[in-house]
This record gives C-alpha cells, structure tokens and sequence, in this order.
C-alpha cells in the first residue's frame, strides 16, 4: 500500500487555501463559464425573431405589445467547466529526500479542491510508461471530494513515464476547463506534443515541474556511483568535480528553461516548485506572483 499523503490535516490546510484564495481562484477555474454561445441559464443575453418551433416559454410578451411581433429571449449558455489534472508517476518522481511524489499528490489534491469550490468536475489520472490510469472520474462537489480524494493515497509510483504518448490518445472537451499536468519533466521523453495537444484544444494548460532540493542544489562531491532512477541496473561512477556540478547545473537549467519555454510560446502556464515546498506557500505566494491566479 502507498503512503498516506493525503489526511485530515493536508485536507484542513486546502480547505482554508480555498477560503484565503477564492477571489483570485474564480478567475482560474469557475463552474460559470459563460461562453459566446446561448443556452438556458438565467442571464439574459438578447433578443431575436420567434420561429417555429422555438420555446414559447421565452417568449417576451412585453416586447410583443410593444411591437406587435414576437420575440424570444436569448440566455447565456453556462458551462460547466472539467479540470483535468495529470501526475507523472514514474520512479523519477520518488527521487531525493524532498519526496516529489508527495508533494505532486498534494498539488493535485490542491487544484482539486479548489476547482470543485467553484463547481468545475475533476478528474485526476496518473502517467505511468506509456498508460494513463484514471484516479478519479468526473468528481463534482465538496462531499465527493472528501469521499473520493483518499483514491491518491494508492498512487504508487514506478516505471518511466511517456506523457505525450498517454495523454494525446485521451479524449478531452474542447475549451472546456483547464489541464495540469505536474511531473519533474526531466525526461528526454516527448510531452510537448501533449502540450501542443492540449492546447489545440483550447483549454488553460497549466505545468507543475516539481523537482527536490538534491536536484535544484545537488551538494556531491568526491566518488560518488549514481542509478538511473528508473532503472536501477544503469549506474555509472564518477568523480564529482567542480567543473562536473557546473555542467550538472546547466542541465538543469537547460531541464527548466525547454519546459518553461516551450510553455511560454504555446501560452501555456508554468510553475517551478520545490518538494520541500509548503502547499500553502505555493498558492499564498507563488501562483500569485507567477501570474497564474490573477
């Protein structure tokens, strides 16, 4: 059985980010998301010709002493909105003291929450190789929440991940609602086509790259053996020079900016975050300052 990452006390924790967020929160999800188009909410939009066959319950009987023709009201259609969040479960992700692949399930259980607040359905899957397996289905409403989010503490996490190759097959609503998809992304693996995807889409896609304090600010030195964390019979010696963290160092960069980038020209969002980072600190201060809760 997995670890317990989610309990009363993480989810008291998100109960109140709700509370302290939720002005800015509404521009980022929002169960009612008025579109262009014309349904049956309660807002009025406009007018237009009666036609055979239309309502005649939205008939305007007012309009048609005044003018003697008849003419329905138009409402706004209000749409409800599906946040679909992505966690990378591969073996990557449980490298380093910092644990990622708690902090990855508590993010998601985070933009979980705050998005059925505002009425939107979640859904929550994990990438493991090249599969996507759902977690959590078209969750809707805080009792669901509460009913059904303990579903990511069986989150096991293993294997390689192929985020394109498991998200891209997937069917998602178009413009329908916002995509998360929270990984270390240090792959060479392809996920930009599952960004370019998802945005084709027209949906809010947001980037989560988690990564842990040894990997942003690795401190070896000396001989040291190191594992592919994916695949512990890679392994290779080195002596950990200076010259060898610096060139460690651009990589991670290089890591960082091919992700943020790439976000940045398919206007997606993106968010570096540590693992020994604070949920709170990341919706109080981060989200904000990042321009991603506005």
């Amino acid at each position: 059985m997995a670890k317990t990452v989610i309990d009363d006390e993480l989810l008291s924790q998100i109960e109140l980010l709700q509370m302290l967020v939720k002005n800015n929160v509404a521009g980022m999800f929002g169960g009612n998301h008025k579109s262009k188009t014309y349904g049956s909410s309660c807002e009025f939009a406009d007018y237009r010709e009666y036609t055979p066959g239309d309502d005649i319950t939205k008939i305007d009987w007012n309009a048609y002493a005044r003018f003697e023709k008849l003419y329905t009201k138009l409402f706004l259609d209000e749409r409800q909105m599906h946040t679909r969040i992505y966690v990378d479960a591969s073996n990557s992700m449980g490298f380093g003291k910092g644990k990622k692949d708690e902090q990855a399930l508590k993010i998601a259980a985070a933009f979980a929450y705050l998005s059925v607040c505002e009425m939107d359905k979640v859904s929550v899957y994990t990438v493991q190789n090249k599969q996507l397996n759902a977690v959590i289905s078209g969750m809707l409403g805080k009792e669901a929440f509460i009913s059904s989010i303990n579903a990511l503490n069986e989150v096991t996490f293993s294997g390689d991940s192929y985020i394109s190759e498991a998200i891209v097959p997937s069917t998602v609503g178009y413009g329908d609602g916002m995509s998360i998809i929270i990984s270390d992304f240090l792959t060479d693996n392809d996920y930009e086509s599952a960004i370019d995807h998802l945005a084709s889409k027209k949906r809010h896609v947001l980037c989560v790259q988690v990564l842990s304090k040894e990997e942003l600010h690795p401190k070896a030195r000396g001989k040291m053996h190191f594992f592919d964390s994916e695949d512990n019979s890679k392994y290779y010696r080195k002596n950990i020079t200076r010259e060898i963290a610096q060139a460690y160092k651009k990589a991670v960069e290089y890591a960082t900016g091919r992700i943020r980038d790439y976000c940045a020209a398919r206007g997606a969002d993106y968010l570096l975050v540590g693992a020994e980072d604070p949920v709170g600190k990341l919706f109080f201060e981060r989200l904000t300052d990042e321009g991603v809760l506005k």
